[in-house]
């Protein structure tokens, strides 16, 4: 199997891990449109790595969601979780890491901008992950999750929606709410665009992203932080 060559100091440094095994990592960062290009089974692919890493993810989600809230229902547990392993969460840690830069993909899915769409990067952050179950076991695959996911439980869990979350204070406190469009760069296959919340007439977050919705999601997200209001749950 041929790779690219990717030096993954730097990117062992940010986790906080380093591999015994970097082919782990190899397979972690191989998009399929890669190995279907390059004529590399699939089985090579991030795939398997991915599911591997999202039963992991449920799994330690769960167990410290358990000890840390002991009087929380069922229920609400499972919405936690959902709220914490969402895509727009898990897409936001894969970023901030540079998960991006180290993706192998086939020129179609380089071209339309897959090293920066938020479904990638969040099958990365669990593929990655499967990749250091392997390498170094659950205990090290736990120090990775605590470590960027479960250190800010309230800060993550909040991308989850966002959208509904803002909406409900808006009605709430009778202030009308509206997402403006500022503008709209790049080629018509990797289109960014940059959005605006608009809060009582006020100006708030403005955020990117390479669909309307996922700018809007992210700029909802980053209103709610600025007001910090005890009352948005």
């Amino acid at each position: 199997m041929v790779y690219r060559s990717n030096d993954y100091t730097d990117l062992m440094n940010k986790i906080g891990y380093k591999f015994k095994d970097t082919e782990y990592l190899d397979v972690a960062f191989t998009h399929k449109s890669y190995s279907n290009e390059c004529k590399i089974p699939d089985i090579h692919s991030y795939e398997r790595c991915e599911f591997l890493g999202d039963a992991i993810l449920e799994f330690l989600t769960s167990r410290e969601l358990y000890k840390r809230y002991p009087d929380m229902p069922e229920g609400d547990l499972t919405k936690l979780r959902a709220s914490l392993v969402c895509e727009m969460s898990l897409s936001k840690i894969s970023r901030e890491l540079g998960f991006g830069a180290y993706l192998y993909l086939s020129k179609g899915e380089e071209l339309t901008g897959g090293r920066d769409r938020n479904s990638i990067l969040c099958d990365l952050f669990e593929s990655v992950l499967g990749a250091i179950y392997q390498d170094g076991g659950l205990r090290a695959a736990a120090k990775f999750v605590n470590k960027f996911l479960l250190s800010d439980i309230d800060g993550h869990s909040v991308f989850y929606d966002a959208k509904s979350t803002l909406q409900e204070y808006s009605q709430r406190m009778n202030i009308p709410l509206k997402y403006e469009l500022v503008k709209e760069s790049g080629p018509d296959h990797n289109k960014t665009y940059t959005v605006s919340v608009v809060l009582g007439g006020t100006r708030y977050a403005t955020a990117e992203g390479h669909t309307i919705k996922s700018a809007e999601q992210l700029a909802a997200h980053d209103t709610i932080t600025e007001l910090n209001d005890k009352d948005i749950d």
